[in-house]
């Protein structure tokens, strides 16, 4: 079994393996192991369909599909002829090839295909990873189209209405990619990714709340490929009383594991956000490898988040740290307190990487474009690491105060007399070369 690469991107011809002897023969027509080892994509099929043609000559289509397939002749021959519908650079692109018991063909969501049988009683069959819909948009180019020039072998033969009907490739409306769904869009980082996402489809409370996993349903998920959280319950202190932790784990942990049943169940890429609480901060820079040692339950619950997360297949685990953003953050404190004529005591022996919202979005975005290794990987700030207290000194200087101003105390100085999570005294996540 081998796979061959065609002019039409992610368009895959797979020559089979067949077995034949006196009785006929056989074949394994799908086997996931093997071709995705060969480089068929792990597209999850959820339902075999069966186009049986009693007429040679009878052709179907050309129709892009929203979802991918993968086709294959279980009786008779076939003539297979495809044109990239999609959005992008190969939009027009075409490709063809006789199919018979020794020939597949995977299809990308996008590409229309259409068949010829070159035989009587021909069958092809085709797995699907979304469940067929009368009510699935599709994405359609006339079969006789003289600027997509398909060499039909035979007469054209039957043939449907609907199938005649269909538009020019010049007056086809490219077929947009698969949908990103974010949840969180009213955080910091949901609103960064606003500004690099512009096209994706956010949501926020009340509508979707990760404590009341139930309400992810309010969300159609057919055509969606990504989802990506940026909400969390982040009240590190807060987490630390009864009603605190127990908000806390709905939301960090079960609500996850909602959306990751969901990203399982439909194959979506799903990227979920960790932080530096993971580790105790017993060391100065944190390996993407180092075992998780949570101090206090918001570093527990991401420590399960990230569990959790590790049973989707295709996933990015993005650890951050100290991120500030768009909304009330701890830069924007030390601003205010500077122009307030306040000295104020901050924390100078807990250390970290300070990570602008809008470079954690841009690392979201990177890893998806890229096709990076699906994975834990850490994403950060690429500043010196700094105590609190050194920022909040170097933000009074951009202010004009002296950075003396601030007092630099320790987090028990700091923290003394009031109910307060454990916190890692280093934060630094060891980033890529």
């Amino acid at each position: 079994m081998r796979i061959e690469t065609t002019p039409v991107p992610g368009l895959l011809v797979v020559h089979l393996d067949v077995h034949e002897d006196n009785r006929g023969w056989f074949k394994e027509n799908w086997q996931r192991e093997r071709m995705v080892a060969a480089g068929l994509p792990d597209f999850g099929p959820v339902q075999q369909n069966v186009s049986f043609n009693a007429a040679a000559g009878t052709i179907r289509g050309i129709h892009a599909e929203p979802w991918d397939k993968y086709v294959s002749v279980a009786a008779g021959r076939a003539f297979g002829a495809w044109v990239d519908l999609r959005e992008g650079e190969s939009f027009g692109a075409t490709f063809w090839t006789e199919l018979d018991s020794r020939t597949a063909v995977f299809v990308p969501r996008g590409v229309a295909n259409s068949f010829q049988v070159l035989d009587d009683d021909t069958a092809y069959s085709y797995l699907v990873n979304e469940h067929w819909s009368p009510d699935a948009v599709y994405a359609n180019v006339n079969l006789l189209d003289p600027e997509v020039a398909i060499p039909w072998p035979l007469p054209v033969g039957e043939m449907s209405e609907k199938d005649r009907a269909h538009p020019l490739l010049a007056e086809v409306a490219p077929m947009a990619p698969r949908r990103t769904v974010v949840i969180g869009a009213g955080g910091q980082l949901g609103r960064a990714l606003q500004q690099v996402l512009p096209d994706a489809e956010f949501h926020d409370l009340p509508e979707v709340d990760l404590a009341r996993p139930e309400t992810l349903d309010s969300i159609d998920w057919s055509g969606v490929g990504t989802l990506i959280n940026a909400a969390a319950y982040t009240n590190v202190d807060g987490a630390e009383t009864p009603e605190g932790r127990r908000l806390c784990w709905a939301i960090n942990v079960t609500g996850v594991a909602a959306m990751a049943r969901i990203a399982n169940d439909r194959g979506l890429t799903f990227v979920n956000v960790s932080s530096d609480y993971v580790f105790d901060g017993t060391v100065e820079e944190h390996r993407v490898d180092e075992p998780v040692s949570p101090l206090g339950v918001y570093g527990q619950t991401k420590a399960a988040t990230e569990a959790v997360t590790s049973v989707v297949p295709r996933h990015y685990l993005v650890r951050t740290s100290w991120v500030v953003g768009e909304g009330a953050n701890f830069v924007d404190t030390m601003r205010r307190l500077a122009r307030e004529g306040v000295s104020p005591s901050v924390v100078n022996d807990q250390h970290g990487r300070l990570t602008p919202a809008s470079v954690l979005a841009e690392g979201i975005v990177d890893l998806l474009r890229s096709e990076a290794p699906y994975g834990i990987h850490h994403v950060t700030g690429r500043g010196p690491v700094e105590s609190w207290a050194d920022i909040a000194r170097r933000v009074f200087a951009e202010e004009g105060r002296d950075p003396a101003d601030v007092r630099g105390v320790s987090t028990e100085e700091y923290l003394a007399g009031r109910p307060a999570a454990p916190r890692p005294r280093h934060s630094a996540l060891r980033l890529p070369e």
